[in-house]
């Protein structure tokens, strides 16, 4: 029983010092170059979080040919930074990883 204490509470210290940017910071009162870099933050953690799943599928970086998710992951990025639409790099990235996985394997 000692143990779920220890839990709920790490969980409410952590809900609240998470929930307390949202509730007690004036976002107003931040400074211009704080919220300019804020607008960085979404798309830096995303490239943080899919990056390693496109380069380094078994844990080891594989820029190869044979590695079909870093080009298909290349060819999404193209595709997104000439249309700015997510939706687009995603229909145009899944069809070109699936046929690549199709050619390689």
């Amino acid at each position: 029983m000692k143990i779920w204490i220890v839990i709920a509470a790490v969980a409410c210290v952590t809900f609240l010092l998470r929930a307390s940017f949202l509730l007690f910071a004036d976002p107003r009162r931040f400074p211009h170059a704080f919220r300019q870099a804020l607008l960085y933050v979404p798309p830096a953690v995303l490239a943080a979080i899919v990056a390693p799943g496109l380069v380094m599928p078994e844990g080891v970086v594989d820029l190869t040919a044979s590695n079909p998710r870093w080009i298909a992951g290349l060819v999404a990025l193209a595709i997104a930074a000439r249309t700015r639409h997510p939706l687009a790099a995603i229909a145009v990235g899944m069809p070109v990883l699936w046929l690549a996985q199709w050619a390689i394997r």
